[in-house]
């Protein structure tokens, strides 16, 4: 189904025409993507621009989606912005409606671009409290928070251990934790990571840098904690798990990395993040219930989308945002950290 009559047929995007370095990502004019009867043409404001996105431009995710990879390849898997255009049979978004949503590069292109095409059961509305900014980074890492928070299944007042708590994933986690009622001890990365999470009303915080995980972690919680997130993997977050009580249990999604290289005394859930439009409306319900907001740490135009991923390899907390049309981003009731 072609776009609408008011979408151009062409699109400023950043393509790669094949797999490497950020020097490989450019920006050039391409076709807007085609529609199908369910899908929703978005105009995008604004991208996400994510840890996973280096990977898929080093050529690491190539042929995984059971899919050959097609050059042109536009990258980013999160964005929000207004609708475009609908397909025959989309009744639930309207033109002009801001929307965010949860996508895949493959097979039809990703949103670093002026437009992107997606089905309307990985869109949902953006709640009024958020910006287009706020919710152009959110999807994927927070319906996959969500879902593992689903995995471990804890009951208010329990307690969870967020490993990676300051980073894109995990900053969110502390906050749909904490109002699902558990009891949050996150493990942050550096002084602004630690400020973070206390802002985010974690119950406790420990430098994962400078402090001994597993020492807080049994202060935090004597008797063991109940479960564990990790969003990070490596030595310290290994270690960390030993102060699970032996119900225990940690819920790691897949593509966090790397393993552990011996397997804790407690169950592993590994999970992917449910994108369903179920699981969309039960984020909308919380973040419209309560002070759920990510948390954007820095912005980049289009024309320094390399920069954008140079600062993958940065330190920084929350998330990284990929400004593709930079007007009505911000209203004042949600401008700042959450």
């Amino acid at each position: 189904m072609p776009a609408s009559p008011t979408v151009p047929p062409r699109m400023n995007a950043i393509v790669l025409d094949r797999f490497g370095d950020e020097d490989e990502l450019r920006s050039r004019e391409i076709a807007v993507p085609e529609m199908g009867p369910s899908d929703v043409l978005l105009r995008v404001h604004v991208a996400a621009v994510a840890s996973w996105d280096a990977v898929e431009r080093r050529g690491d995710y190539d042929g995984v989606f059971g899919i050959p990879s097609r050059f042109p390849y536009v990258l980013g898997w999160d964005a929000a912005g207004t609708v475009a255009a609908v397909g025959s049979e989309v009744t639930r978004f309207a033109v002009g409606d801001r929307v965010y949503a949860a996508s895949t590069p493959v097979p039809r292109g990703g949103f670093y671009a002026e437009y992107g095409v997606v089905d309307e059961e990985h869109v949902a509305h953006v709640p009024a409290r958020l910006s287009l900014e706020q919710a152009g980074v959110m999807a994927w890492d927070a319906l996959t928070a969500q879902s593992g928070l689903d995995a471990l299944d804890l009951d208010r007042g329990q307690t969870l251990l967020v490993f990676g708590a300051s980073g894109g994933m995990g900053h969110m986690a502390v906050q749909l934790a904490r109002q699902r009622g558990l009891r949050v001890l996150a493990a942050s990365s550096g002084a602004d990571g630690v400020a973070l999470s206390r802002e985010q009303g974690a119950d406790a915080v420990v430098d994962g840098r400078a402090e001994d995980v597993l020492v807080a972690a049994k202060e935090f919680a004597p008797d063991g904690i109940d479960g564990a997130l990790v969003t990070a993997g490596g030595p310290m977050a290994e270690r960390a798990l030993q102060a699970l009580a032996p119900s225990g249990r940690v819920a790691w999604p897949h593509g966090v990395h790397p393993l552990p290289a011996t397997a804790p005394a407690v169950p592993i859930l590994s999970f992917d993040g449910d994108r369903t439009r179920a699981a969309l409306d039960r984020l909308n319900t919380v973040i419209e219930s309560g002070t759920f907001a990510p948390y954007v740490a820095r912005r980049f135009p289009m024309s320094q989308v390399r920069d954008a991923h140079r600062a993958l390899r940065d330190h920084y907390v929350g998330k990284l945002a990929l400004i593709i049309r930079d007007h009505g981003l911000l209203p004042p009731a949600v401008a700042g950290r959450p």
